[in-house]
């Protein structure tokens, strides 16, 4: 595996486009859930819940299959384990906790260093080559980000200083960041369905001692359809939706679409909240899209000589 390449950059057509683009809508739609969660149910409480509907709703429709495969699942329990914990246990849970020390602005902001992160991160375990346009891309969007995120003011970022939700944020940046990277790397022989719930199980075990030990919410008619939300589009649909494109499109092309979030966000809040739009949107948006294009512009790979098929899983 070391002497290869991996081709990451298929051709992006609609059909491609159409599973990150899915997620990061559904992901947008999760930053007003989150925001109205905050003074409705404990953080711990959530995202136990939100993976134990998911498990239990899958459960009817996979727990059969799961079971007739359980001998491919067994051999590969640490991989689905370690998934499960980077991509719902600690990034969830530390995004959670993170938004109680540190501005929804610089959330807003590191997140937007998840492409360049997993663009390294590729490089390193997952033989993806490290090409200039991601690069190129991830560093224009994170300007453009950073320009909007800041209201046209990017010096007020640094007036606030480093706070504790700041450090935990870029933990649960990275974690999620390596989730995809070694989602594409290991590539596990079950389907994409079958390792979604492996890997929900697996989170949900891990998330039970910390609902138990921390402070704990009632499911009521207030935190209830928050509660769905998260379970349903954003624990089933959109990890799916990643996850297959990550397979597509590879783990760094595949984190360009995160920098739309923040601009989906705006025009949401926009479309329902009402809120006013200004120019640092229109100029921070723009510089988002530019650099998701240039991070997505089709580049040649050169492939190893030994190996016909970079892509294959051995």
């Amino acid at each position: 595996m070391s002497d290869r390449i991996v081709n990451s950059t298929a051709k992006l057509s609609p059909g491609s486009a159409l599973a990150p683009l899915a997620t990061v809508l559904i992901w947008s739609g999760n930053v007003v859930v989150t925001e109205a969660a905050s003074g409705v149910i404990a953080p711990g409480s959530i995202a136990f819940y939100r993976w134990l509907i998911a498990f239990l709703v899958l459960l009817p429709f996979l727990g059969r299959a799961a079971w007739q495969n359980r001998a491919a699942a067994a051999r590969h329990w640490l991989q689905l384990a370690v998934l499960g914990a980077l991509g719902m246990v600690v990034y969830q849970s530390l995004a959670y906790e993170a938004a109680k020390t540190t501005t929804a602005v610089n959330m807003g902001v590191m997140l937007a260093l998840m492409p360049l992160m997993s663009a390294a991160l590729a490089s390193i375990f997952a033989a993806e080559r490290l090409s200039m346009s991601r690069l190129a891309g991830g560093a224009i969007s994170l300007a453009g980000l950073v320009y909007l995120t800041s209201h046209g003011e990017p010096a007020t970022l640094l007036s606030g200083g480093f706070h504790l939700g700041d450090g935990l944020m870029l933990v649960a940046i990275a974690a999620n960041s390596l989730y995809g990277v070694l989602l594409r790397r290991w590539m596990l022989p079950l389907s994409m369905w079958l390792q979604l719930f492996w890997q929900i199980c697996f989170a949900t075990l891990l998330l039970l001692p910390i609902w138990l030990m921390g402070t704990i919410s009632p499911i009521n008619a207030a935190n209830l359809p928050l509660i769905l939300y998260a379970a349903i589009p954003t624990s089933l649909i959109a990890p799916l939706c990643w996850m297959s494109a990550i397979q597509r499109l590879g783990a760094a092309r595949t984190a360009l679409f995160i920098n739309l979030v923040p601009v989906i966000v705006a025009l949401l809040a926009w479309a329902i909240l009402q809120e006013q739009l200004h120019a640092y949107h229109a100029i921070g948006g723009a510089l988002a899209l530019l650099g998701v294009a240039v991070g997505l512009s089709q580049r040649k790979v050169e492939r190893s000589s030994s190996t016909p098929r970079a892509d294959a899983a051995r």
